[in-house]
């Protein structure tokens, strides 16, 4: 099941516009929930999972590598910030162990602050997007190996 972009970003104008701050949503395997808040107060979510690890938006495993390192890929366009705020130091690095459910970065969408969690526990071996860049729908942000 693949997420209407569409959709998602009128739910994301609908949820700014009417000050919601909170949101949670769950139709054909995909789950969406929202908490809106500010860049220096990194505690918004929005995940997206569907039952199947290697379907859920946000990762997917890397078939050209072998079955131990998977990808976590961006679940839709925005800002990528490898940090909470310009002044406070990344969420991951090169090398960082993680767990699963472990921050690794923020994309900001339509004005609303998104964690963005590993499924994998493991370590961080590539980061591929840039702090302060823009990210597409399913661009690659960084490699896991896991555990």
């Amino acid at each position: 099941m693949s997420l209407d972009l569409d959709k998602l970003s009128a739910l994301f104008e609908l949820l700014a516009e009417k000050d919601i701050a909170e949101f949670e949503h769950e139709e054909g395997g995909v789950r969406v929930r929202v908490a809106r808040g500010t860049r220096a107060a990194p505690a918004t979510i929005a995940e997206l999972s569907t039952p199947a690890p290697a379907a859920r938006a946000g990762a997917a495993a890397d078939d050209d590598e072998n079955d131990d390192s998977a990808d976590v890929t961006s679940p839709f366009v925005g800002s990528f910030y490898r940090s909470p705020s310009p002044d406070a130091p990344a969420f991951v690095e090169i090398g960082s162990m993680v767990r699963a459910g472990q921050t690794l970065c923020i994309i900001e969408a339509m004005k609303l602050m998104n964690e963005i969690e590993t499924e994998w526990a493991g370590t961080v071996t590539e980061i591929f997007a840039q702090n302060g860049k823009s990210v597409e729908y399913g661009q690659k942000l960084f490699r896991i190996k896991k555990a």
